[in-house]
């Protein structure tokens, strides 16, 4: 299985850590998010890897060739039996947790990110809300842990790294199971974690790039 993303965590990382927790070897393509890298992947890659509609991130799976997060995330979750029982809140919860990260990603990406920046954490703070009440205890779904649950913790912990004192209550302790879950605890502790060294969004983002312990 080969994964294609650029050396940021962005919308990549929720699906290379799918696959760590659940053990898959997998070969990480990353690109640099640099000129050279950027050359690379639309003069060289982009075209030549016999996918439908190029792009970023990829997933090569034997002779499954896909891009687009979201459809990569649901194919996965098929796959690794990851799929909630209830779809319909499934697809709520996948696309209000999605819709938070694009927002992040208009606001890291403005340069007037300072004086958007208030106006985010006030809108952030009514959908965690909501958000806890959604959660039937331990995961999102009650005990099994789906393909959503991954997608919501490393979206939503992007967002912790730019407003920490908005995450508190039942939404911490929640993050803190899928956290404390086998192989993502292992993960997140070892030097290799990505975490470490990438940053959120693009780290020529005008505003807010997320760099490692710079929130």
């Amino acid at each position: 299985m080969e994964l294609g993303y650029w050396a940021l965590r962005g919308r990549g990382e929720p699906i290379r850590l799918l696959l760590r927790y659940k053990g898959v070897e997998f070969k990480d393509a990353t690109i640099p998010v640099t000129e050279e890298g950027m050359g690379m992947w639309f003069g060289e890659i982009k075209e030549n890897l016999g996918l439908d509609f190029p792009n970023l991130p990829y997933l090569i799976d034997g002779d499954v060739k896909m891009t687009e997060s979201l459809a990569i995330m649901r194919y996965l979750g098929r796959k690794f039996d990851m799929m909630p029982d209830d779809l319909a809140k499934g697809d709520t919860v996948e696309l209000v947790v999605q819709a938070q990260r694009t927002d992040l990603a208009t606001l890291s990406d403005s340069a007037d990110f300072e004086n958007l920046k208030e106006g985010f954490i006030t809108k952030l703070k009514v959908f965690l809300g909501r958000f806890s009440k959604f959660v039937v205890k331990p995961f999102i779904f009650g005990d099994k842990v789906t393909y959503i649950d991954i997608l919501a913790y490393e979206y939503l912990d992007h967002i912790r790294a730019l407003t920490p004192e908005s995450f508190t209550g039942e939404v911490s302790e929640y993050m803190q199971r899928v956290a404390d879950l086998p192989n993502i605890a292992e993960w997140l502790k070892s030097d290799e974690c990505t975490n470490k060294t990438y940053t959120i969004n693009a780290p020529f983002a005008a505003g807010w790039p997320g760099f490692p312990n710079k929130a």
